[in-house]
């Protein structure tokens, strides 16, 4: 026998040992104890390793003598709420051993996810009845739905006036921005809001700060009482934007990085100082959640179509400008993004089609065009108040970056 046969028996037993284990422990006592135990599982994993092994229609009678077993098990137990946890365990243990036998790492994988969806029945009912909402669940459709039916059909080209939309990209901001406020939803009922939202700013302003800004605006205006802890993680997505940057920058040019590390560094500084201010000012006062949506649908419909507004905005500018220059191109592109003008200037630099010097200006442009679009967002969508209270959490770090790069160049 073959020694990769050797190793499939091996791992079937190691699954149905796993899978095993679990369930004795969970069999009970007395008369209602269960009947399937450690050693029962382990030779229904071997005898579906061996079905496998020798094929033809040996798998077929194994099953069918599993399901008439599995049915007797169901039939015996005395408790009230018997459940098929178990049978289903019986079915599933040696179709894994057979799957062992012709590949062993995802047997092995599928028959350690069983065991642990058998380990963490309690707190997983736990957190179903007792912690998840009503709305949650809704809102977990939703985002399902809009990620695994709606996106997957929307065509994925240019169309529309100056060739501007993607659906297909514009409905990825749909589901980003739902993905964005169900983090933020989620860390505050861990966290609180105090500390919660500005945790979620950070983490989200390394996918796309302008989103994140469009999201926390919207949570502020359903939530007053959210607007310090929305503003600070508003503005510690810039510091994300600051840190992205210094990353991209190492790995495609570090002699433009280091030119641009002290303008990069003051505005993280600055930023941060900033978006600190608001988390303090937080009090205590913010520090429960109550449960309500995770998400709003309209409000992230809402950002992409402002998002796609700005996409027109930016192509009639430059269909009207033309090329003129890598300047007003990095000026054009922040509107949108402000990594994509970054990473083109940073490659030309790589590519010694650009000197390094020459690649800090139009950077920094990109940076300030991408923040007049977080302006706009965070108006758009938010109310005065939160504008008024983010734009200096904005406008100073790149005003920084600026001083800093004149200083030194």
């Amino acid at each position: 026998m073959a020694s990769s046969a050797w190793f499939g028996f091996a791992v079937a037993l190691g699954i149905g040992l796993l899978i095993g284990l679990e369930r004795e422990r969970s069999k009970g006592s007395g008369a209602g104890r269960r009947a399937a135990g450690i050693r029962t599982f382990a030779l229904l994993a071997l005898l579906g390793a061996v079905a496998g092994h020798l094929g033809g229609g040996l798998l077929a009678l194994v099953m069918l003598g599993v399901m008439v077993l599995a049915g007797l098990s169901y039939w015996r137990d005395r408790s009230d709420d018997p459940g098929l946890t178990t049978e289903v365990g019986l079915l599933a243990t040696p179709l894994l051993g057979a799957l062992a036998m012709s590949d062993t790492s995802l047997a092995a994988a599928l028959g350690t996810a069983v065991a642990v969806l058998f380990a963490i029945k309690a707190p997983l009912h736990g957190f179903v009845t007792h912690i998840l909402t009503a709305t949650e669940v809704t809102d977990g459709l939703i985002f399902a739905v809009s990620t695994l039916i709606v996106w997957p059909q929307l065509p994925d080209r240019y169309m529309g006036p100056f060739a501007a939309l993607n659906p297909h990209s514009l409905w990825f901001l749909v589901i980003l921005v739902m993905a964005i406020g169900a983090c933020g939803h989620a860390a505050t009922r861990a966290m609180g809001t105090r500390f919660g939202l500005p945790v979620t700013g950070l983490a989200s302003g390394f996918v796309s700060s302008t989103a994140t800004i469009g999201a926390m605006a919207a949570l502020a205006k359903q939530a007053p009482a959210s607007m310090n802890a929305a503003v600070a993680g508003a503005v510690f997505s810039t510091v994300a934007t600051f840190i992205q940057l210094s990353v991209l920058l190492a790995a495609l040019s570090r002699a433009t990085l280091l030119l641009l590390a002290p303008a990069l560094a003051s505005g993280a500084v600055v930023a941060t100082l900033y978006a600190l201010a608001f988390v303090l000012r937080g009090g205590r006062a913010a520090a429960a959640a109550e449960p309500g949506r995770a998400f709003n649908l309209s409000v992230a419909l809402g950002l992409a179509a402002l998002i796609a507004a700005m996409l027109l905005g930016a192509a009639a500018l430059r269909a009207w400008a033309g090329e003129t220059g890598v300047m007003a191109g990095a000026l054009f592109a922040g509107f949108v993004d402000a990594h994509s003008p970054a990473i083109s200037i940073a490659s030309l630099v790589a590519g010694g089609k650009m000197a390094p010097s020459e690649a800090v200006l139009p950077i920094l442009a990109a940076v300030t065009s991408n923040t007049v679009s977080k302006l706009a967002m965070a108006r758009g969508v938010g109310s005065q108040g939160f504008l008024l209270r983010i734009a200096p959490g904005v406008v100073a770090p790149v005003a920084a970056a600026w001083v800093a790069a004149l200083a030194l160049g």
